[in-house]
């Protein structure tokens, strides 16, 4: 399968698999809408998927999502089957993708550094007068 079709299989699988979160369609109760598939990587040989998914939630939460999701797993893949119609559907890993909660802390980390050089400045332009 080419490069091409592999990335819009990768696409529309984390489409499809965000939708049936946010519907409410996966009855795990572990599993809510708070998650948020960030991206899907699917093997050349199209045997497994690995989907990151993420949320602002607390850690120990995300994890207790995507166990849920990986004991769906098997529903999920059905429910898209029959979408997609692809001959050989993959595997689904779910996995917790820290990337963006790194990402998010490493702006907030910028900010407040940013914040406080302007204190920084402020205190000495009000010294100097």
């Amino acid at each position: 399968m080419g490069q091409y079709r592999i990335q819009r299989l990768n696409d529309q699988l984390r489409d499809e698999i965000s939708q049936l979160i946010l519907r409410g369609e996966v009855k795990d109760p572990r599993v809510n809408t708070f998650l948020s598939v960030n991206r899907v990587e699917v093997t050349s040989d199209l045997s497994y998927a690995k989907v990151y998914v993420s949320s602002f939630l607390p850690d120990g939460q995300v994890k207790k999502g995507v166990d849920g999701l990986q004991a769906a797993a098997g529903f999920i893949q059905r429910e898209i089957a029959k979408k997609l119609r692809i001959r050989q559907f993959p595997k689904l890993q779910f996995q917790v993708d820290a990337g963006m909660k790194a990402g998010f802390s490493m702006v907030q980390k910028l900010n407040e550094l940013e914040r406080e050089e302007k204190e920084i400045e402020e205190s000495k332009k009000s010294s100097e007068e």
